[in-house]
């Protein structure tokens, strides 16, 4: 809902990439072909109704090589993305199932694309988790290109704009913003993605402000009107008033000045004011995030989920395109460690290999680790391959999901035999991997001390630690409200598995969205993990307020809210106690 302030008006989105610019908007008709008539085709036009579709695809997919070829060096890690689009073009879920749809209902190319792309969109509908969600987007970007060509329509080419401009679209493609000019655009919002869409992504490697998902803003927004983009805070300001224009100048001097200087601190390591270091990695989807996480100041990837590969096609993937992947990040974040999960989806999420789709509760269902041992076909290509890329960096393995003991000695009966495979084909690989285990079930946090015995390592989810342990939703807007890792109980968890970790003599990582959190910090040092791990672009907030802290004050610090009772309590005295250091990490 726009929040208006005389003319006025404030709307909220959510943050695609920080910064901040002022300038004029540039409305780009990037919606895509809403309209498209049906109508049906007979018998013997079929297979020229097929080949006019197979022509439109082809013309989409040279377009988007030409965009390939002349993509900029800045921009030359996030190739991955747009061959990833270029793959959709062939894919048996977009391309097959369009062109069955022509012949087995004998109607037209355009009207066949429209309605697979749409029960391709219902079926992401039930996916909780945002970066899974927003894959379907590049699905929603390829069928785009194709109908355009199908109708002739013609498409914006961004790279074209010739003024200094904050553009306006319902929606971006990764191959779109490839072709922003920075001369030309400060900034960028759009109607429709999430923090996690490739567009995002792409938009925080480029350095520009963008806010995202803000449903109409292409119905608010005409070109030339002034704008505001707060990518920070996921707000848009519309005709503001001299004294809001002098008011962001301020902050956006203040916001560069900060980054200038934070991101340079953040090469140094993280190490608190009495001298106690803390080892600092970052949680990643895809390959091409490693170069944020060295320019951040990242010792290494401490989370690198594994999914994107199993969604971004209808079929799960085959050994040697994972083990190119995960060598590619391994040899890419060499010397540090990268950390690699495990399929950790349920087995139906946009993989048609997969049938069963009826589950009622996904998230206490078929999923992660319970799906990979009911599958250990999938399960053991995805082990073999991490083996083998273990060969060429610094890689550890991790089971998530864990429930039980069982679970952890069957998923390690599988990995030995993967092992004892690859010794026998003579492919060269790490037999001596260190494997660890997700902790964010709490019957995981209960026999911490048993689970300790067969693992080398915990890496705490707070994520789904405080979703399991106070029975919410976190995608359900009615209680997300509750979700709170500062639960008394969350804390005590988190605690308990840090002090098992130390009793057992092994490491214990923390790389729940709790980790990338400034306002936590102080509880984390007390409590005393070996490592966070976070979202690159909180690497640089989060050594700053560890450097102004002290070890033995925040274990006093821990000591006290462990005797609270309630999240407001420890909130309020979290306030008191640290709220001068935390204003000074307010960009972050």
């Amino acid at each position: 809902m726009p929040l208006a302030n005389g003319g006025e008006i404030t709307l909220k989105g959510i943050s695609g990439s920080p910064g901040i610019c002022i300038g004029q908007a540039y409305l780009v008709d990037q919606e895509g072909i809403d309209i498209v008539e049906k109508y049906y085709i007979h018998k013997d036009r079929l297979q020229k109704e097929i080949k006019r579709f197979k022509t439109a695809v082809k013309k989409s997919r040279d377009e988007l090589e030409a965009t390939i070829a002349d993509i900029p060096d800045n921009l030359r890690q996030h190739v991955d993305i747009l061959e990833t689009h270029k793959a959709l073009y062939k894919d048996k879920m977009l391309y097959g199932k369009t062109i069955d749809m022509i012949k087995k209902d004998k109607i037209n190319a355009e009207w066949a694309l429209k309605k697979i792309v749409s029960d391709i969109k219902t079926m992401f509908e039930n996916i909780s988790e945002p970066y899974l969600k927003s894959r379907v987007t590049d699905i929603a970007h390829v069928s785009d290109g194709i109908l355009r060509n199908l109708v002739g329509a013609e498409d914006v080419d961004i790279s074209e704009i010739d003024k200094r401009v904050v553009l306006i679209a319902h929606d971006l493609s990764p191959a779109d913003t490839s072709r922003i000019q920075l001369k030309r655009v400060k900034g960028f919002t759009t109607d429709l993605g999430g923090r996690t869409s490739h567009t995002a992504i792409i938009a925080r490697t480029l350095n520009i402000p963008s806010v995202v998902g803000l449903d109409n803003i292409t119905g608010i927004v005409k070109s030339d009107d002034i704008i505001i983009v707060d990518g920070q805070a996921g707000v848009i300001i519309i005709h503001p008033t001299d004294e809001t224009i002098i008011h962001y100048q301020k902050l956006k001097s203040q916001y560069e000045e900060y980054r200038q200087i934070i991101t340079r601190d953040s090469q140094r390591p993280a190490e608190t004011a009495d001298g106690h270091r803390l080892k600092i990695m970052a949680n990643i989807e895809l390959p091409e995030e490693v170069k944020t996480i060295v320019t951040h100041g990242g010792e290494g990837i401490g989370l690198y989920r594994t999914e994107f590969l199993y969604l971004s096609k209808n079929r799960f993937p085959e050994e040697e395109e994972l083990f190119n992947n995960y060598r590619d990040v391994a040899t890419a974040m060499a010397p540090g460690s990268v950390t690699i999960r495990t399929l950790d989806i349920n087995g139906d999420k946009a993989i048609s290999d997969s049938s069963d789709s009826d589950e009622q509760n996904p998230a206490l269902g078929l999923r992660a680790i319970r799906f990979c041992l009911s599958r250990p076909d999938v399960f053991k290509v995805q082990l073999r391959a991490i083996l083998r890329a273990a060969a060429f960096g610094n890689i550890k393995l991790l089971f998530p999901m864990i429930s039980g003991y069982k679970e952890v000695i069957d998923a390690k009966k599988i990995l030995e035999e993967a092992s004892f495979e690859l010794e026998k084909e003579g492919i060269n690989f790490n037999k001596n991997i260190e494997v660890g285990i997700m902790i964010e079930i709490p019957s995981a946090v209960v026999i911490a001390d048993t689970l300790a015995e067969i693992v080398d390592f915990f890496s705490i989810g707070t994520n789904d630690l405080t979703q399991y342990t106070m029975a919410i939703d976190r995608g359900n807007k009615k209680v997300a409200n509750l979700f709170n890792p500062l639960h008394p109980a969350v804390i005590r968890m988190v605690k308990r598995v840090v002090d098992v970790g130390k009793e057992k003599g092994i490491d214990v990582i923390m790389c729940g969205e709790m980790a990338g959190v400034p306002f936590n910090i102080p509880v984390l040092l007390g409590i005393g993990p070996d490592a966070l791990s976070m979202n690159p672009h909180s690497i640089p907030g989060v050594k700053k307020i560890i450097s102004q802290l002290k070890v033995e004050e925040c274990q006093e610090f821990v000591m006290e809210i462990l005797e609270m009772p309630s999240v407001e309590e420890i909130t309020a005295l979290m306030e008191k106690r640290y709220g001068s250091i935390f204003s000074s990490i307010k960009y972050t």
